[in-house]
């Protein structure tokens, strides 16, 4: 049976803003200490996650991206050749980067709105998810070569479960989350959820759920991967919401319209290294709110900049890069106050951060193999921003088509793709 997560609502009129539990925090760190101790160095359970440790001068962490530091390419990735792909949403199209000489090597066609470049879960494809005609077209890492179509419903956007058996289509206008063949994208079973526009989606560190935004509605929605089932609802700032009045035809008009606003838009969603907080980007809020995974219920907020959007984590899974596209509405206009804020989750603060001269819209992207750029498409400047991660400084800027999107630096690090631009594990 669906149930409502009844920790929706803040603890009190402050909670965006509001700190951890001090003791709950050390509680919690000594738990997990103890819990690692008994433990060998990775840890696997039937549902095919795997909990990567990190030894450390005070013992062993978790750390979910121990197998995504520097240049740590698996077979598979080394073939690839280095090249990112920026897909042009109102271009129909994709255009390849060549990022050692920061030019564009082609354009090629894809099917209508393409939203983002997908590496597959065994990273021997990159798939372009094209929802508005319900295709995906595939790339050969190895040659940048595109080949045909192959039919999807909706997929706004693609990922895969940690244990790489189903691929996951967040089919956004359809309201559901479809489980599919993750080699011929043949439909399993589909699953509704009341969420208005299913957005992003990360995955808990022994890979049992997966945690989606729903971008319309203000909410997450908590999946439980073996059942196929609906585990509870979070709407983010519940208090908002009650005040909002909008019936489903202005909402659909509205949205028609690229005029919507509402309480909150939930974006990306990525795990801190050690798997204990979900950071979610929030468009309205103009920040990320905290929430933890496994009690399902938000632990507080970070501000960082106008229109959050996505979020990477650095090569060594200490900062997490988080984009500010500039703009609160789901269309935006040319040289907005876009940035890039630096997060610290050991610190739960902005340490960094990094402008664009002269104004921009930094939307989705990457970090580079060796760590060292962050590239992120300009989605309302129909450009690609470059930056040097240790500097912060814009280093490039280079043309592209119409409103990128999801762009994909390839290849990344790690032993499988969980999906979206390069969820790497």
């Amino acid at each position: 049976m669906r149930q409502t997560s009844k920790n929706g609502s803040p603890a009190s009129k402050t909670a965006r803003g509001g700190p951890w539990c001090g003791c709950r925090q050390a509680t919690s760190l000594l738990l997990l200490t103890l819990l690692i101790a008994c433990r060998g160095r990775t840890t696997a359970d039937s549902s095919g996650g795997d909990v990567a440790l990190l030894a450390t001068g005070g013992g062993s962490l978790v750390n979910i991206y121990a197998a995504t530091g520097a240049n740590a390419l698996s077979p598979a990735a080394a073939r690839a050749r280095p090249l990112v792909y920026v897909p042009n949403s109102k271009g129909g199209s994709v255009t390849v980067i060549d990022p050692a000489t920061y030019t564009v090597v082609r354009t090629f066609k894809t099917g209508k709105v393409p939203q983002h470049v997908v590496p597959s879960y065994d990273m021997t494809h990159l798939w372009v998810a094209n929802n508005a005609s319900n295709s995906l077209t595939p790339i050969d890492p190895v040659t940048g070569a595109d080949g045909p179509h192959v039919s999807v419903d909706d997929p706004y956007n693609l990922y895969f479960t940690p244990d790489g058996k189903s691929a996951l289509v967040l089919a956004e206008k359809l309201h559901r989350v479809d489980f599919r063949d993750p080699d011929d994208f043949h439909l399993v079973q589909s699953l509704k959820v009341d969420c208005r526009g299913i957005d992003h989606m990360e995955f808990t560190s022994d890979g049992r759920y997966a945690i989606a935004t729903c971008e319309y509605s203000g909410q997450l929605v908590k999946l439980d991967l073996a059942k196929r089932e609906v585990v509870g609802y979070l709407m983010l700032d519940p208090g908002r919401w009650s005040e909002f009045k909008s019936t489903v035809s202005d909402f659909v008009h509205r949205r028609r319209h690229h005029v919507l606003e509402v309480p909150s838009m939930p974006q990306d969603i990525r795990s801190s290294a050690d798997g204990r907080v979900f950071y979610v980007a929030d468009m309205q809020a103009g920040g990320v709110y905290l929430v933890d995974p496994v009690t399902f219920e938000r632990l507080g907020f970070i501000e960082t900049g106008v229109g959050t959007h996505g979020i990477y984590p650095s090569r060594d899974g200490k900062l997490l890069y988080v984009t500010n596209r500039g703009w609160t509405t789901i269309a935006g206009g040319h040289h907005g106050p876009g940035t890039v804020s630096v997060v610290s989750p050991a610190e739960q603060k902005v340490v960094a951060t990094w402008p664009i001269p002269g104004g921009g819209s930094p939307d989705m992207g990457n970090v580079t193999a060796d760590g060292r750029e962050l590239w992120v498409s300009g989605r309302y400047d129909d450009e690609v921003y470059v930056f040097d991660t240790k500097s912060g400084r814009l280093t490039h800027r280079i043309p592209v088509g119409r409103e990128p999107h999801g762009l994909c630096v390839w290849p990344q690090p790690g032993r499988y793709s969980l999906g979206h631009t390069g969820n790497m594990r």
